[in-house]
């Protein structure tokens, strides 16, 4: 299998955690790539431009985040990431997670596009009041949740939101301002699939370095040859 993602992505960190909790990870093929650049193998993958994609061993290619995590889910059904038992409960947090990761993310790309000053538009104001929402309904839903032993997908996509949040959008500072949350979230990532993965600053500074690297092995390699 091959998986097209980058760096910084919290959908496709949700699925790199999933290929993690099902001992997947060897079985894929990591294709790094800049969505935002029209990447030709991306396109040819995705004619959307979007990531996370997964080429199947079939060669098909599944895009979105969740609908890739239900895949593997059937590739290996041990550990479930959608147990059957609490289905619709997992399905219900899932949604949360999914909701609190497009918030964040639409809001990172409007101000890149746009600037900060989006933030005071319409649309702007209507993210950060869901965000707001989203926090205090996942407060009261897990902060008096004791930390299971198993890891579902409703698990994994509020806390890889909740570590989106953090990264991109510190200002909400949501770990202060939700104890009971943060205890949730860090019993969560305490597990061997999070930190395998490390945190989205860490894999965003190792990749920078890395293109800081060859850009300067380029330029010495011009430098000698002119």
């Amino acid at each position: 299998m091959e998986l097209y993602l980058n760096a910084t992505s919290p959908y496709a960190r949700l699925v790199r955690i999933v290929l993690q909790e099902k001992g997947l990870a060897d079985d894929v093929t990591l294709k790094w790539c800049d969505p935002w650049a029209d990447d030709a193998d991306l396109l040819k993958a995705n004619p959307a431009g979007r990531i996370p994609a997964l080429v199947t061993e079939a060669g098909t290619t599944l895009s979105e985040s969740m609908l890739i995590a239900v895949h593997l889910d059937s590739v290996s059904p041990t550990p479930p990431m959608l147990p059957a038992a609490s289905l619709g409960y997992v399905l219900h947090l899932a949604g949360l997670g999914q909701n609190l990761m497009d918030a964040a993310f639409t809001t990172v790309i409007a101000r890149k596009h746009v600037g900060n000053e989006i933030d005071e538009s319409e649309l702007g104001q209507r993210r950060s009041r869901a965000i707001k929402r989203l926090l205090n309904q996942l407060n009261g839903e897990l902060g008096e949740k004791q930390q299971a032993s198993s890891i579902n997908l409703g698990d994994i996509a509020i806390a890889v939101a909740l570590d989106y949040l953090a990264f991109r959008l510190p200002e909400v500072n949501w770990k202060e301002e939700y104890p009971r949350l943060q205890e949730w979230h860090a019993g969560v990532t305490a597990r061997a699939s999070f930190r395998r993965l490390h945190s989205f600053s860490r894999v965003f500074a190792n990749t920078m370095t890395a293109s800081i690297t060859s850009l300067l092995r380029g330029v010495i390699v011009w430098s000698n040859i002119t």
